[in-house]
């Protein structure tokens, strides 16, 4: 398939525990489409949350499109997320019996169509973040190591 990545919500695999990724659509306006194809989004702060068997996707800054003049859109608005009802249910359950938290993960253009990858996490406590860039930082040392010619 033809996927190209837009953005990556890097912090998000930083503070959570990732455990299922699901594929939605975005609901987009014009101006919002041509600014998420020049890679003018921003995932860093942006959750998602489920209303009314709805979900929604929260803070995830699109700036306004250059020529967009008079009809362009709001940077930060509320966008609605295109999954299955089953998709909704089952995550719903997830996130009010075990405490998950819905995250997007990923933005990226589908065979035309903008895709947000989101993910059902848990929190990672301090320690295990310190634990993950030990692992980081042995693994670097170790390519290092492997690429120096003796």
């Amino acid at each position: 398939m033809d996927k190209k990545v837009i953005t990556t919500n890097r912090k998000a695999f930083h503070d959570f525990l990732i455990f299922d990724k699901y594929e939605a659509g975005i609901v987009l306006t014009g101006t919002e489409i041509k600014s998420v194809r020049k890679s003018a989004i921003n995932l860093k702060d942006s959750f998602c949350k489920i209303e009314d068997n709805e979900i929604f996707l929260y803070n995830c800054h699109i700036s306004p499109y250059e020529q967009g003049n008079r009809y362009n859109h709001e940077a930060e608005r509320t966008r609605k997320l295109l999954l299955t009802k089953k998709e909704i249910l089952k995550m719903q359950n997830k996130v009010k019996q075990d405490g998950y938290t819905i995250v997007p993960l990923e933005v990226y253009i589908l065979k035309g169509f903008a895709k947000i990858q989101i993910g059902l996490a848990k929190g990672k406590k301090l320690h295990d973040k310190r634990d993950a860039l030990a692992k980081k930082d042995q693994q670097r040392e170790m390519d290092r190591a492997s690429k120096i010619k003796w």
